[in-house]
Parts: C-alpha cells; sequence; structure tokens
C-alpha cells in the first residue's frame, strides 16, 4: 500500500478503498475476487504514473480515453497476462470507474467502450464411461431417505442418459413422462421444445422415483420435489454430486453438468453424427456442438500415447 501512495492521489486512493469496502460488505464478493481487483487497479495505477508522468488523479480518470485502457491491456500481455487475466483486468476496471461515475466523479465511457478479449474456448470435461456409470448408479445415491435417493437417481439419469441440462430435468413435469413412454418432450433454451429418446433405463429409474415419492404428483406440477414437497433446485442435485465425487473418488469437473458433457462425448465416440448429436442437446449451432470432436481427438491421442509401442 505504501508505493500506491506515492503512485496516486489521496483522493483517488481513498476513493478506491471506498469502492473496495463496498465490494465485499455490500456485494458480498469472494476474497479472491477482491484480492484480485485490488491488485488489478493497483497495477492499474502504477501504469498511469508512467503512462502519464505522475501520480494518478481522479481528474485523469475523468478524461481517460479508450487508447489509455488499450495501451494498460497491452502492457499487461507483455507482461505475460493471458486473454482470461485480462477480462479479469478489464472487468475490475469497469467496477470501478462505474463506481466513481456513479459519484459523479468520472466518465466511464471509455471502459464500456472497450471490448473484452476474446476468451479461449475450454474444452468440456466429460466422465469417463466407467465414472458416468458409477453417478447414476442406485447404489451409489448418498441419502438414507429411499424416495430421496431414487430421485437423486432418477435425476442424474437424466442428465446422463438424455444429455439434458439441469434446468430442463428440474422443469419436467409428470405429464411429460407418460408409462410407456419411450422419448421426452424437453423444453429448451429460448423456449424452444425438442425430442428426446428416453431410454428404458432413466424412464424405470424416473418410475422407481415415482412410486416412493411422498407427495402428490399432478400433471402440472414439477416431478421432481424437494424435501419439503416444493420444486427441487438445482443447488441439491450440485450438492448430492459433490458428496458423490468424495465417495467415489471423483475428480472436481465431476458436476452435474459433465454428465451432459459425458453425453455428447460418449455418443460420439460411439459412433454418433454430430448432427443428430446437435438436435439431441438443443445446440441453435453446429459450431458449438463440434467442441466434443476436439474432446474425442484428445481422447485419441491420449490412448495413443499410453499404449503405442513407439509412442
Amino acid at each position: 500500500m505504501n508505493e500506491i501512495l506515492i503512485l496516486a492521489a489521496p483522493d483517488l486512493l481513498e476513493q478506491r478503498t471506498r469502492w473496495l469496502e463496498s465490494l465485499g460488505n455490500e456485494r458480498r464478493l469472494s476474497a479472491n475476487t477482491l484480492t484480485a481487483y485490488e491488485r488489478d487497479t493497483r497495477q492499474f495505477l502504477q501504469f498511469l504514473t508512467g503512462h502519464l508522468g505522475g501520480p494518478a488523479r481522479l481528474a485523469d480518470l475523468h478524461t481517460l480515453r479508450t487508447a489509455d485502457l488499450r495501451a494498460f491491456l497491452a502492457q499487461r500481455r507483455r507482461d505475460g497476462s493471458g486473454s482470461r487475466s485480462l477480462g479479469r483486468h478489464l472487468a475490475g476496471l469497469r467496477s470501478f470507474l462505474r463506481y466513481l461515475e456513479r459519484k459523479g466523479l468520472v466518465n466511464a465511457a471509455a471502459a464500456g467502450a472497450i471490448r473484452a478479449p476474446r476468451q479461449p474456448k475450454s474444452l468440456p470435461k466429460p466422465l469417463t464411461d466407467r465414472q458416468a456409470l458409477e453417478v447414476v448408479s442406485k447404489q451409489a445415491q448418498m441419502h438414507e431417505e429411499p424416495w430421496i435417493a431414487a430421485r437423486d437417481c432418477a435425476v442424474l439419469t437424466l442428465l446422463y442418459g438424455c444429455g439434458l441440462r439441469i434446468s430442463e430435468a428440474l422443469g419436467l413435469t409428470p405429464v411429460d413422462v407418460p408409462e410407456n413412454a419411450t422419448a421426452l418432450r424437453v423444453l429448451g433454451k429460448g423456449g424452444k421444445t425438442r425430442l428426446v429418446p428416453l431410454l428404458p433405463s432413466v424412464l424405470q429409474a424416473i418410475q422407481h422415483y415415482m412410486s416412493l415419492c411422498p407427495y402428490p404428483l399432478a400433471e402440472a406440477q414439477p416431478l421432481f420435489r424437494g424435501a419439503r414437497g416444493g420444486p427441487l433446485q438445482p443447488a441439491i442435485i450440485q450438492r448430492e454430486m459433490q458428496k458423490l465425487r468424495s465417495a467415489l473418488g471423483l475428480p472436481d469437473n465431476a458436476t452435474p453438468h459433465a454428465l451432459r458433457h459425458s453425453f455428447a462425448t460418449h455418443l460420439l465416440a460411439g459412433g454418433g453424427d454430430l448432427r443428430t448429436i446437435q438436435e439431441l442437446l438443443g445446440h441453435a449451432s453446429l459450431s458449438t456442438t463440434q467442441v466434443y470432436t476436439g474432446v474425442d481427438s484428445a481422447r485419441l491421442l491420449d490412448v495413443y500415447d499410453r499404449a503405442h509401442p513407439r509412442a
């Protein structure tokens, strides 16, 4: 902090301290985010000192140009920051400048006019076949209440067996799953509906839960219920998945959404074509589905490296 006192005017430092306090007290940002935003704005003030030839003042931020922000990001990139770090630098600065703008101290237009660096697409992280099957097995469910264990099993089986998003699974009603159903009509993003084949094992898991559920399952009401009978919340399934990770020794990427990734990746590895997988997942664009070809290629290369005598 002593270094900052030299590099910036006292009124600017005071406003920065109040901004950081408001992030922690009012917006409840995590300690890690607060640390990152403190560092980002400190680095920016250090940059402005050299850029402007003197300690940064509130007046300097008021006349800040888009070119000044671009110059800062360019310097950070030269210092080794990647696209994700640059995006966070910009997010922290925007937050600070907008805080000052709300107080009538600066104009934050320059921060709003600059685009964040394009983020690299990371490959989805599916589970292996064995891991996915362990997660959806009846024996793996952790809850001591049989109907809740059956509910969790049914939801997780839907995610892996049908490739649903968790919101799509929890949006189902009993009328969506008739007794001899062979397909599900799923309401996806943007209000779009799609048909997804319903495997017998998935139907059995749902029907087993329905037979044990102690609450009346009216046709127009949510199929999956919480412990007190209300709609089941995604956080409950996410917590159960966290318990399963610990119990089964699964990696950190074993999340409910990873089961959807696993559905797509395992279909592709089994010979499924991209267009069909796109329809099953409800992707608006084929390019979104094509990311799974990278996952399958990475898996093949890993097998090659481990198994080929000359690898």
